[in-house]
């Protein structure tokens, strides 16, 4: 038994999306066992890391002085170096159940606008937390994949994967990518326009898990079958104190209205960019929409007003990344076809 045998034995690769929000890591024939926040609570003092994923976003907000709580992943993209590759590290090593020798080949989703540089940067954050080889591939083709679309077919499937900080929209044909954007507006980009909202309208100041669970809760791109309403908390910036209000998800729809609109435009730019036999495709097929930021109530409903196609939810879209990057890595030949140099 050779050298190189033994050790796939022990093979243990691992497909990653690395996302603004929420970090996902797919271990061969084990699924997704991590799914945590991309967030790293470190001690400023003994540049100490003191927390990581959940317990870290718990956090958020609440740190005293000597502990700051880092989202070191900006516009899906890694905005601070040194804080990814010690996340990275961290979901690494606790996908391997803390075995720190073993060295797994990786398949990494990135945005599909990411520059030589954003690339270089994952590529080597990986490598640093003791990849072997790192693969990197569009999100939008994982997310493809992942949500089961034909991608190989010589027809035309169009996803628009929605996430934190990016929304992905492309349109695949033959296992490639015809047409491709990735805007930088997404989930994270609505929490800021509630935040923002609530704080013009009634002078209350939020915290962004707050604006979070009331994106969660009432949002919606689309009028809703029965009103909702939620009460939040927050500092009154007049009065300096702690006061609870009440809300409606109308205000919230109005709130999001802005950022709901660039994401519809984007999709009906793509439509208008489409070659037209694939077109014709996507009427019959409709388009996916996939990531967290696709869990807005009724915004299906809307695309689906707006364009006139069908427009179908994959069946668990905060990992239908993580889950076509996985399917990749148990096929090579797709994986060498796909991935980005």
């Amino acid at each position: 038994m050779s050298f190189r045998s033994l050790f796939s034995l022990f093979s243990s690769d691992l497909a990653i999306d690395l996302g603004t929000a929420n970090t996902c890591v797919y271990a061969r024939g084990k699924g997704i066992v991590v799914n945590e926040p991309s967030i790293v609570a470190i001690n400023k003092v003994t540049g100490r890391i003191e927390a990581v994923g959940r317990e870290a976003k718990e956090m958020l907000g609440r740190t005293p002085g000597n502990i700051v709580a880092i989202k070191p992943m900006k516009d899906g993209v890694i905005a601070d170096f040194e804080v990814t590759e010690k996340m990275l590290a961290h979901f690494i090593k606790k996908a391997h159940n803390g075995k720190m020798w073993v060295r797994p080949r990786i398949v990494i989703g990135v945005p599909s606008e990411i520059t030589q540089v954003e690339k270089r940067a994952v590529k080597d954050s990986a490598y640093r937390a003791k990849a072997s080889e790192v693969y990197l591939v569009e999100e939008a083709m994982a997310a493809a994949i992942g949500a089961g679309m034909p991608i190989e077919e010589a027809s035309g499937n169009m996803v628009v994967d929605i996430g934190g900080g990016t929304t992905d929209i492309a349109v695949i044909s033959l296992a490639g990518i015809v047409y491709s954007k990735a805007i930088r507006v997404a989930g994270n980009e609505m929490d800021e326009a509630i935040i923002q909202y609530i704080k013009k309208t009634y002078n209350l100041l939020i915290g962004e898990r707050t604006s979070e669970q009331i994106k969660m809760e009432l949002g919606s791109a689309f009028p809703l079958d029965e009103r909702l309403t939620m009460e939040i908390k927050g500092r009154h910036l007049i009065e300096g104190v702690p006061k609870t209000i009440t809300i409606t998800d109308e205000e919230i729809r109005e709130s999001l209205a802005e950022t709901v609109n660039v994401i519809v435009d984007a999709v009906r730019v793509a439509l208008e960019r489409t070659p037209p036999e694939l077109s014709a495709d996507i009427v019959d097929r409709g388009i996916v929409l996939t990531g967290g930021g696709s869990l807005l109530k009724n915004l299906d409903k809307r695309l689906r007003e707006e364009t006139g196609l069908p427009v179908a939810m994959a069946e668990d879209p905060l990992s239908t990344v993580v889950l076509g990057a996985g399917k990749m890595l148990a096929n090579f030949e797709l994986l060498r076809k796909i991935s980005l140099d």
